[in-house]
């Protein structure tokens, strides 16, 4: 094999210099597909409503995303061939045939670290402020080769559809409300209240598909005053209530006939200045029930008890039957935690164990044993810990029975007749698939 080694003249320099031109542009199309790819929509869009025109411009090239991206890649590949067919010219003046694998070595590295990696990896570790750098000129760029973009992704389409292949369209809510529950799961820090801050934001993405009914208080826990009782004695089951709006039912609980407000109540004390009271209507002072279906999901009532500026509705089933109270606070504390105040009466529903398990009521949630511990105790087919067990488990089980699903042992502890009253609860490794299994 010979060589053909020449002096380099005028042309070969300028060509030299076209080639490390070449390499530039190359690496500016790398690092600004990579840069306007990774940088945070959020971020961008919050220095968009601060008036940041560059971050404005960002965001409009990325709600035309294949545009932007076939631009880039038309302007890379150009450059990048543009490049390589100069230096394999120029190695085979200089060196003859052998110059065509001198070319293909030497620009195959040149373009892997100078043009590729290296300002990927600047983009990647600065992606929002790399977005903002580039976005003019990547903006002219898209401008000026739109039409051919335009062509090209016809192109490709009509070649996925020849062979089959599905044409993604734009993300639907669905898929960013993953994309956006997965950015929730990442959030990570320091301390308790990053924990509180992901619960908060998960159950808020949750409220449209919770029910009324899981997050009710029930019927068998409401405290009612039944209108027939002799004043004094309403008075009396008033005061004693720790609640501010007790229902009214005549005769018959499912019988309500109006919400009676503590405030409402001292009102119409106060208007008889202390003398007999037997003439008072409690159910004049009353407010009509609002009743509303166990299938309302939260974010549709949270809405209703807005609009109606209202704090206090009662639940019905689908035969008018009642089931039970919700509140606003109740909405409320599906999103913030717990809001006790100085009446709340406190329930012991939890109970960490020094072997590390825990004692559970079965009225407790499991929304809120989620929350508190941070589990991923599915809650679609029963809203509290002895429902869960009971659907599990497809029987009524006795006092000691154990049971191991979605990574959890249940040991039933106490019942009372068909109610499940507490469980003890260990977190252990085992597969989320795995059935149900008992033992005395």
């Amino acid at each position: 094999m010979t060589f053909e080694f020449g002096i380099l003249d005028g042309g070969d320099i300028a060509t030299i210099a076209a080639i490390l031109v070449l390499i530039l542009f190359s690496a500016f199309f790398s690092g600004s597909e990579t840069a306007l790819t990774a940088a945070s929509e959020a971020r961008i869009h919050q220095l968009s409503l601060r008036g940041q025109k560059r971050a404005g411009t960002v965001l409009r090239l990325r709600e035309q995303n294949e545009t932007l991206i076939g631009s880039i890649l038309i302007g890379n590949n150009i450059t990048n061939i543009s490049a390589s067919a100069l230096a394999t010219s120029l190695m085979i003046t200089l060196f003859g045939e052998a110059g065509v694998a001198y070319a293909t070595l030497g620009m195959t590295i040149v373009v892997v670290i100078f043009a590729e990696v290296l300002p990927k990896t600047y983009a990647i570790n600065n992606p929002d402020r790399s977005a903002l750098a580039v976005a003019p000129v990547v903006n002219g760029l898209v401008w000026v080769l739109k039409p051919l973009s335009f062509a090209v992704r016809g192109i490709v389409r009509g070649v996925l559809k020849l062979f089959g292949a599905r044409v993604k369209t734009p993300a639907d809510d669905e898929e960013r409300e993953e994309e956006l529950r997965g950015m929730i799961d990442l959030h990570r820090g320091p301390g308790a209240d990053v924990s509180e801050e992901r619960a908060m934001l998960r159950s808020i993405l949750d409220l449209g598909e919770v029910w009324v009914e899981e997050i009710m208080t029930h019927r068998r826990n409401v405290t009612m005053i039944d209108a027939d009782l002799p004043l004094e004695t309403i008075l009396d089951e008033a005061m004693e209530s720790p609640y501010t709006r007790i229902p009214l039912y005549r005769g018959d609980q499912d019988e309500i006939i109006g919400v009676l407000h503590g405030k409402a109540l001292l009102r119409a004390i106060r208007g008889h200045d202390g003398q007999d009271l037997s003439g008072l209507d409690i159910e004049k002072i009353a407010t009509p029930p609002w009743f509303i279906p166990e299938t309302s999901n939260l974010l549709d009532q949270l809405q209703e008890f807005r609009a109606r500026r209202e704090h206090f509705a009662v639940v019905v089933d689908e035969y008018g039957t009642f089931q039970g109270v919700v509140t606003l606070e109740d909405i409320l504390e599906e999103i913030v935690g717990e809001i006790d105040d100085e009446h709340d009466i406190s329930v012991a529903g939890l109970r960490v164990q020094s072997d590390g398990s825990y004692l559970v009521n079965g009225t407790v949630t499991i929304r809120d044993l989620n929350r508190e511990l941070d589990w991923r105790l599915p809650d679609e087919d029963a809203s509290t810990i002895a429902g869960l067990v009971l659907h599990e488990a497809r029987v009524i089980p006795s006092i000691g029975q154990e049971f191991l699903f979605y990574g959890f042992r249940f040991k039933i502890l106490r019942r009372q007749r068909n109610q499940i009253t507490q469980v003890r609860v260990w977190k252990v490794e085992a597969s989320a698939e795995q059935p149900a299994i008992e033992s005395a």
